[in-house]
């Protein structure tokens, strides 16, 4: 008999904990921060880079600034190619912020670069379409649909058992 009490406390507290979770909660979100890209910086501490749309079309008269800890260090604006550099660079993490876009970037002083470095940084302006995005662990066992299903199964189907069993009298003979 305790067990049942604790299976049924069980099962009301996750019919209760699928009904109040916020929907915010289960939603899916951005990644908090912009993957790190690491750039090879050319002679003389040059950076370059492009801005380009989501179809990747260069950008051309986009203003571009390039930020050192939340500190502006230059601004421009792109080619008619979408095509911008900043020179006199060191080696350090720079974030460059364009038009409805932005990247961060650890660039490398002149033969210092990993081989994977890219030439160039590449900045894409608008909204970026995320796709594939999957959930894991908890958060996408509980927002199953079948689990959600078998909790308000469960929730309805044990409180009419027990309220069941306890106004059933023995049949009589």
């Amino acid at each position: 008999m305790k067990t049942r009490q604790i299976v049924k406390g069980v099962m009301v507290a996750l019919a209760t904990i699928g009904f109040v979770l916020p929907q915010p909660l289960v939603a899916a979100t951005p990644s908090p921060a912009s993957p790190i890209v690491d750039v090879a910086l050319r002679e003389g501490g040059l950076l370059v880079g492009q801005v380009v749309d989501e179809q990747g079309v260069g950008l051309g008269n986009v203003p571009v600034s390039l930020r050192y800890q939340d500190r502006e260090l230059a601004a421009g604006k792109t080619n008619p190619d979408g095509t911008f550099g900043f020179k006199g660079l060191r080696g350090g993490v720079y974030q460059i912020v364009a038009d409805q876009g932005h990247g961060v970037y650890r660039v490398w002083a002149e033969g210092t670069a990993p081989p994977a470095a890219q030439e160039g940084a590449l900045v894409v302006s608008g909204d970026p379409v995320v796709r594939g995005q999957a959930r894991s662990g908890f958060v996408a066992f509980i927002t199953n649909p079948l689990v959600i299903a078998g909790v308000v199964a469960t929730a309805i189907a044990v409180p009419v058992a027990i309220h069941n069993s306890k106004h059933s009298s023995p049949q009589s003979p």
